[in-house]
């Protein structure tokens, strides 16, 4: 069956049958693009949810200030609420097992200042721990510590591009700059994944920034990095009871929506990313539909084939073809050109895969790819069936008698 004059009589069968040949090929090799494709730009949708989220810490919980619209316990609506240093030290105390890090976030802009260059700039007064909720990462020096705090430090660290447009080729560290008519120590320039905007921010202890506004203790929002053990359902309660306690601490109505805001990066995560795997999901579906199509198109095709050389299968039986010579001859037939079309579908859509990259970023879909396992397993499927379709149709027409076979119009 896999002998020269076997390989003759196929390759001059495909040259005879040109346009024949090519349908059986085209058949196979759309449905395994398309199927390479839809794959693939699901994959990249994933890619931007992840990428979305992985900028920063996912066990995080921001907590933001609002103002009140419902009265409650004696107090009016319309109050605006106001988070302090006493909020920091309850929670830590009545959280305790729960929180990994607390920092409170003051964000201000100033004017900056080094030498003759200037730039405004958005500060940023924290604490040790919002490193981690940023995943700051250090280029050189260090982050703000505790003595930072404790001692109100006129301490800074500064993003790249800061270091970049202040002071160009000098190195930044243990030089002094002007932040909105306070001068402070640069300790340390970081870098952020999450791009430009990210490596604008100047940090500072928040007590810094307390004491340079008249000593106050009032602080903007609060970052409170979880336990990763806790999980996502620990998380949940933790921000349940959490919201319950700052609304009975500032008096505000358990049904006042605007009193208090928390944004669980956890809950957000899961929610998107069984968004994410639901659009996989439907996108699966079209692609095993889109294969499944194909092997209907190339089993039609191989059905038509069998029954075009119907007579000629006749004389072959005449002159004294088995029919195992028979089948295996439009066998290996439909798997050569299964294969082969096959794996041109797979390397097109991996090639189109490629030179996407970043191009459909503003569609959410991000550096697309398929998992090359998965790519050649798909077409190993389409090749069986594409042998099965030949096989089948072949089968039968091996057992017509030659002379039935000889009168076929």
């Amino acid at each position: 069956m896999f002998s020269r004059d076997t390989w003759q009589e196929i390759f001059l069968s495909i040259r005879k049958n040109k346009l024949r040949t090519f349908l059986a090929g085209f058949t196979v090799t759309l449905g395994i693009l398309i199927f390479v494709s839809l794959v693939g730009l699901t994959n990249g949708l994933k890619n931007t949810f992840d990428a979305f989220f992985g900028n920063d810490a996912t066990n995080v919980l921001s907590i933001f200030p609002g103002r009140t619209t419902i009265p409650y316990k004696g107090y009016k609506s319309n109050r605006v609420i106001e988070f302090d240093n006493t909020d920091l030290e309850d929670i830590e105390a009545n959280f305790d097992d729960f929180i990994e890090y607390i920092s409170p976030q003051i964000t201000r802009s100033a004017l900056t200042t080094y030498k003759q260059e200037s730039n405004n700039y958005t500060t940023r007064a924290v604490a040790p721990g919002f490193q981690y909720s940023e995943k700051t990462i250090m280029m050189k020096g260090r982050y703000l510590n505790q003595t930072d705090i404790r001692e109100r430090t006129k301490h800074a660290v500064i993003g790249r591009l800061v270091e970049n447009d202040l002071f160009g080729n000098e190195d930044a560290l243990g030089k002094y700059i002007d932040v909105g008519g306070s001068v402070f120590k640069v300790i340390g320039v970081y870098q952020d994944e999450g791009g430009d905007n990210e490596e604008r921010f100047i940090y500072m202890p928040y007590t810094t920034r307390q004491l340079i506004e008249k000593n106050t203790d009032k602080i903007g929002q609060m970052v409170i990095g979880f336990k990763p053990e806790i999980g996502y359902n620990g998380a949940m309660i933790f921000d349940r009871q959490l919201n319950a306690f700052l609304r009975e601490k500032k008096f505000i109505s358990p049904d006042d929506r605007s009193g208090i805001f928390i944004r669980n990066v956890a809950d957000q995560l899961k929610q998107n990313q069984q968004f994410a795997n639901v659009l996989a999901i439907v996108g699966s579906i079209f692609a095993l539909g889109t294969l499944i199509a194909g092997i209907i198109g190339i089993s039609n095709i191989m059905v038509f084939v069998v029954k075009e050389r119907t007579k000629e299968l006749g004389i072959r039986k005449a002159i004294g073809a088995t029919p195992a010579s028979v089948i295996g001859t439009i066998l290996l037939e439909s798997v050569f050109i299964t294969t082969v079309a096959g794996y041109l579908g797979m390397l097109l859509g991996v090639l189109i895969l490629n030179s996407i990259g970043d191009k459909l970023e503003k569609y959410f879909i991000l550096n697309p790819y398929i998992d090359a396992g998965l790519a050649v397993t798909a077409t190993i499927i389409l090749i069986f069936f594409g042998a099965v379709a030949g096989y089948i149709p072949a089968k039968r027409a091996a057992r017509i008698k030659p002379i039935i076979a000889l009168r076929d119009e």
